[in-house]
């Protein structure tokens, strides 16, 4: 999985470098994939490969992207990632699984999980996944991603229990809105940027002004959080 590193590989001068924890009970393949970010120019914080292992590690070294597999000793990987989102929902997790089954997917998505590659990816779609899910963008292996949407659309279109309170949501502006709506359609920042003629970090300002008025955490439950409200639809 090595490579040598080219110059496009890590941040620009003076940009800090992403932080990542790499988890996978594999020793052979958790040090192959820690070697190439490192290369690449991240900051591999740590490693672990038991599920509760990694969960203490996470706390401690507050790693930015979670790189994590499922299949763990001890805890389950979606244990994993709802226990270290739910105790710091800024963590995003990049999830890197041999299955690509879609029961696997979508309960690694309603754990927290903001990308989804299965392990026949190539080493430069892994150093590009990670800065994308760093930067908020959610990643999934081709064919996966359309899963994601119709099973959220699938939830959106089912009857809200009896008891259920709908507050009134908070007010978005003209430009934030329409930023989510292109958001629902599963676009990235960078082609929601070319569509409204804006820079991307003007879309990812949006985005994250969006996420505080929301009380989201991540760019997946805003997603969901779009189609609920039928944004998805125009």
């Amino acid at each position: 999985m090595t490579a040598a590193r080219t110059a496009a590989d890590g941040p620009g001068p003076g940009v800090p470098p992403i932080r990542v924890m790499v988890v996978d009970d594999h020793p052979m393949w958790r040090d192959a994939v820690a070697r190439d970010l490192a290369d690449a120019g991240f900051d591999v914080v740590a490693t672990a490969g038991e599920g509760r292992e990694a969960v203490r590690r996470a706390r401690a070294a507050g790693p930015q992207v979670l790189v994590l597999d499922l299949n763990l000793p001890g805890l389950p990987g979606v244990e994993v990632c709802r226990e270290v989102v739910g105790h710091d929902p800024t963590v995003r997790v990049l999830v890197l699984s041999a299955s690509g089954e879609h029961a696997d997917v979508l309960q690694a998505v309603k754990s927290g999980a903001t990308g989804y590659l299965v392990k026949s990816a190539a080493r430069e779609e892994l150093l590009d996944a990670v800065r994308r899910t760093a930067a908020g963008d959610p990643v999934f292996t081709p064919g996966l991603a359309g899963l994601v949407l119709g099973e959220f659309r699938r939830l959106a279109a089912e009857p809200l229990p009896a008891d259920a309170r709908t507050p009134a949501p908070p007010q978005l502006t003209t430009r934030e809105t329409e930023v989510l709506r292109l958001v629902a359609k599963g676009l990235s920042y960078r082609q929601i940027a070319e569509r409204l003629v804006l820079s991307h970090r003007t879309v990812q300002n949006h985005v994250q002004n969006t996420l505080g008025k929301l009380q989201l955490h991540n760019r997946v439950e805003l997603v969901r959080y779009a189609i609920e409200q039928g944004l998805d639809d125009d």
